[in-house]
């Protein structure tokens, strides 16, 4: 069959008229995509376990660097030499050799001897509130991988500093408190040595001092050795550790002693009437449960 020439005509021109016709253009604009960073979430523990009512110490620190006088400084930029660039703000600066006591200063800059522990601090504290005892909380897999990640990388920055004989008491509680956590994280065995070769260095410079006697206790409690761990905790808690009473009792409930458990959570009440509630809450569930770990039973949903 043959087309008559007007249909020709028609069905090419309607040919030529749909390759020429000019493609309708999308009005609406395109969003570029942008990436956000999740937040991280909520801390499990308390962040400041000597006083569950005052701030972070890491934010005390901040808040005492901010106050101080700032001596500003220009310096070269490292990736361009060429540039320079204003240092105007105070960080957290600790000596990495020859001080046997707490000395952080507030400076722009590390000077010899010297490391600004800012960032370092920033993130052992968000460590803490997810894995300062074990196990850890962490509700998102991906954030606790992260965390491992950048704790692994910490830990041996950490322990360069500490291997020197001379290495400062800053540096060594800094990563004795890092390989603690590592061990809670089950990064490897080898950060159940390093913590505990720490903590007796620490307690050989200063073996009062309480943050060091609050972790090695609990780190002791919580690797098995709860007999050994109890002095330890006894002289965190009578130097005003908050969080130690709980360790203590986490220790006795461990050791299958409720009556030490339940006394020293009594005595916890007496000192923090303002914890009365969370501390009636743990005393019914060991005298119900028996055998049952403090953190367990405060991550646990309250019974209606």
């Amino acid at each position: 069959m043959t087309l008559k020439p007007l249909a020709c005509a028609l069905l090419t021109m309607s040919l030529l008229s749909a390759c020429s016709t000019t493609p309708i253009e999308d009005k609406k604009p395109i969003t570029p995509i942008i990436f956000t960073e999740p937040d991280i979430t909520p801390p499990f523990y308390a962040l400041n376990p000597f006083n569950y009512d005052a701030p972070p110490p890491f934010e005390i620190e901040l808040q005492k660097a901010a106050a101080q006088p700032v001596t500003k400084m220009q310096v070269n930029l490292a990736s361009d030499p060429s540039n320079k660039k204003t240092l105007d703000v105070n960080k957290l600066i600790i000596p990495t050799i020859n001080s046997k006591q707490r000395n952080v200063k507030y400076a722009v800059l590390a000077g010899e001897n010297e490391i600004d522990v800012t960032e370092i601090d920033d993130f052992l504290q968000l460590v803490e509130g997810k894995a300062r005892h074990y196990p850890p909380r962490f509700t998102e897999r991906q954030e606790r991988k992260g965390f491992e990640t950048k704790l692994k990388e910490l830990t041996q920055h950490l322990d360069t500093l500490a291997a020197a004989d001379n290495a400062s008491f800053d540096v060594l509680i800094r990563a004795f408190k890092a390989s603690v956590m590592a061990r809670n994280l089950d990064l490897g065995s080898v950060y159940t040595t390093k913590s505990l070769t720490y903590a007796q260095r620490i307690l050989k410079i200063n073996q009062d001092d309480a943050e060091a006697n609050f972790w090695f206790g609990f780190g002791l409690s919580e690797g098995g050795g709860q007999r050994e761990a109890i002095p330890y905790l006894d002289k965190a808690m009578k130097a005003g550790v908050q969080e130690a009473y709980l360790s203590a009792a986490n220790n006795y409930i461990a050791m299958e002693q409720k009556k030490n458990a339940i006394q020293t959570l009594k005595n916890y009440k007496i000192k923090y009437p303002q914890e009365a509630e969370v501390t009636d809450r743990l005393i019914e569930e060991i005298e119900k449960q028996g055998r049952w770990n403090v953190w367990q039973i405060l991550s646990a949903p309250k019974a209606s």
